[in-house]
């Protein structure tokens, strides 16, 4: 815990860390986000787009966006778009919100589903255990926030690799088979570019930690190992799924679907105690970047944020996500999550590296 709290590990690890953990719930958590992204186009399609676009791609942009974010001291995305688009910032807002339903829609069915199918609770319990815990964490704020999600990141890191290790030991020969292969598909470098851009909806969640990040140095290096962070315990699972290829591709919940082919029965319920965290690391994420920017908005008006609002605001996000929930996770992150990263490359991605890069060598 010592390690948590310490400078180095607050400048260069952290920022990584929050951003790992609002990517990986939901599709990342349960596998279906790389199946559709990146298995769809063979196992060594998939692992290129993984590792050449999609990491360099966030490494890239979580440089620019963190040395932005500390040159202008924007720590919440209504401060941040303001000073990259100026009046016409609220179009990244828009944009925001729609990922935000799509994304508390997919996390309240996966949370719902999880607990049901697994351990016969009814659906609503799920849902409403996942509700009370964002509630409370969005409710203490932002330092418990930074210790939940950097603390829970690294017990994924540690189950994730027992994941791999188990999966090689089981189906090592399969996953040798299919890799050796080397079936690509045609368009493997869009689903890693789809799949970069549509997470970056994500950052206003990793914005309110920059404030550590002093030094250009800093932000570089830290934008670097969030990319890295962001990806290793997608490529940890990649590699075990790929035994199972293709029969693998239509499976909803892909995760649970190759632990109950390794057949440990203790595995497999860590890895779902471990997967619902991951959902409720996600939605207080993308709700407690929301209350940022409220706050944001009242203390330049002089007023003051209730802290009592915040679990109410968040209460209301999520019942408006679960009302869209049950159009079914596949759907989901297949019509939602692909159609938005174009709206996230217009509006965040070309501005940050023309304006944003601009901007930054003026102020300089």
């Amino acid at each position: 815990m010592q390690f948590l709290n310490s400078s180095f590990f607050k400048k260069y690890l952290l920022p990584g860390f929050i951003f790992q953990s609002v990517v990986i719930a939901g599709g990342y958590g349960t596998g279906r986000e790389l199946v559709e992204f990146f298995l769809n186009y063979g196992p060594l399609g998939g692992l290129l787009g993984m590792l050449l676009i999609t990491t360099i791609m966030w490494s890239l942009i979580l440089i620019l966006t963190f040395e932005f974010s500390r040159v202008f001291r924007a720590y919440d995305y209504r401060t941040f778009f303001i000073k990259l688009l100026g009046s016409m910032w609220f179009l990244f807002e828009i944009i925001y919100f729609i990922l935000l339903f799509i994304v508390l829609a997919v996390i309240g069915s996966a949370a719902g589903v999880l607990l049901r199918d697994n351990f016969g609770l009814p659906y609503m319990v799920g849902v409403g255990i996942m509700l009370g815990a964002i509630g409370f964490l969005t409710f203490k704020g932002s330092n418990l926030i930074e210790k939940f999600l950097s603390s829970w990141s690294i017990v994924l890191y540690i189950i994730y690799g027992i994941f791999l290790i188990t999966a090689l030991i089981k189906f090592g020969p399969e996953i040798k088979k299919n890799f050796s292969q080397a079936i690509i598909i045609p368009k493997w470098a869009l689903g890693g570019f789809k799949y970069a851009l549509y997470n970056m909806g994500i950052i206003p969640a990793v914005l309110f930690c920059l404030n550590h990040i002093e030094r250009r140095k800093e932000a570089i290096i830290a934008g670097f190992l969030g990319g890295l962070i962001g990806i290793i315990p997608g490529l940890l699972f990649f590699i075990s799924v790929v035994g199972f290829y293709p029969e693998i591709l239509p499976i909803e919940v892909p995760a649970v679907y190759v632990l109950q082919k390794i057949g440990s029965p203790v595995l497999l319920i860590v890895f779902q105690i471990v997967l619902f965290g991951t959902l409720i690391e996600t939605g207080t994420g993308f709700i407690h970047a929301v209350n940022e920017r409220i706050q944001s908005s009242l203390l330049s008006k002089g007023k003051v944020f209730p802290q009592w609002l915040r679990p109410f605001i968040a209460l209301i996000l999520l019942l408006g996500g679960l009302g869209i929930s049950t159009f079914g996770l596949i759907n989901l992150i297949a019509k939602g999550y692909g159609g938005i990263s174009w709206g996230f490359f217009l509006i965040y991605i070309i501005p940050l590296f023309t304006l944003g890069f601009y901007k930054l060598r003026k102020h300089s």
